[in-house]
């Protein structure tokens, strides 16, 4: 058994998970501790271990955040991590979403373009197994965006909704998001480098 303690603390996304990835490889068994500072790092780090079998228990002190994962002998761990771990092995069809309007040109087209793609979206089968937003695409999953009634209905049928954590702290629209899930740099790359992927 040997104990790891890997201070992230100032790290940038997506690094508190890369770390956290290579601490679990290297970790045959034992106590692996985490040290993050912000709140978006603790939930990426935590939805990481759960991928990977591991439990996690958090501790808050002085504003950091202290997770600790226990891995045993013999314990499989998915080299693959977060985003093979919660999406089919088949053919997975991917939209990652890279800012609010459709197209290049005029933002009031491309305003009436995204949501007609959406609205169309919902015929579309089979639909899409995720949906991803980048950028100022975040802010289509908020509160008063114009297509949250079309994400809200795929995301009902099964469809996985994620937003780019990174960009919705820099929108500052985090605590309004409505629909799907907080994501990070290292499921995104990962999950358009595995998987047939379409970029708006």
């Amino acid at each position: 058994m040997s104990d790891k303690i890997i201070d992230c603390r100032g790290m940038a996304c997506p690094g508190p998970v890369i770390s956290t990835k290579k601490a679990i490889e290297e970790t045959d068994s034992g106590k692996i501790t985490i040290i993050v500072d912000n709140e978006a790092a603790k939930i990426n780090v935590t939805k990481f271990a759960a991928a990977n079998n591991l439990g996690s228990a958090v501790e808050s002190q002085d504003g950091h955040y202290y997770i600790t994962m226990i891995k045993g002998t013999g314990q499989a761990v998915s080299a693959a991590g977060t985003a093979s771990a919660s999406y089919p092995a088949d053919s997975v069809q991917v939209y990652l979403i890279t800012q609010d309007t459709l197209g290049h040109g005029s933002p009031e087209l491309g305003a009436v373009l995204i949501k007609a793609f959406m609205t169309t979206l919902l015929e579309v089968k089979p639909a899409p197994s995720v949906i991803m937003m980048i950028n100022s695409g975040v802010k289509l999953a908020v509160n008063g965006s114009p297509v949250l009634d079309q994400l809200t209905t795929l995301a009902g049928r099964g469809v996985t909704v994620l937003s780019c954590g990174t960009c919705l702290d820099y929108y500052q629209c985090k605590t309004e998001l409505a629909v799907g899930e907080v994501t990070n740099m290292y499921t995104i790359v990962e999950t358009i480098s595995q998987n047939k992927t379409v970029t708006l």
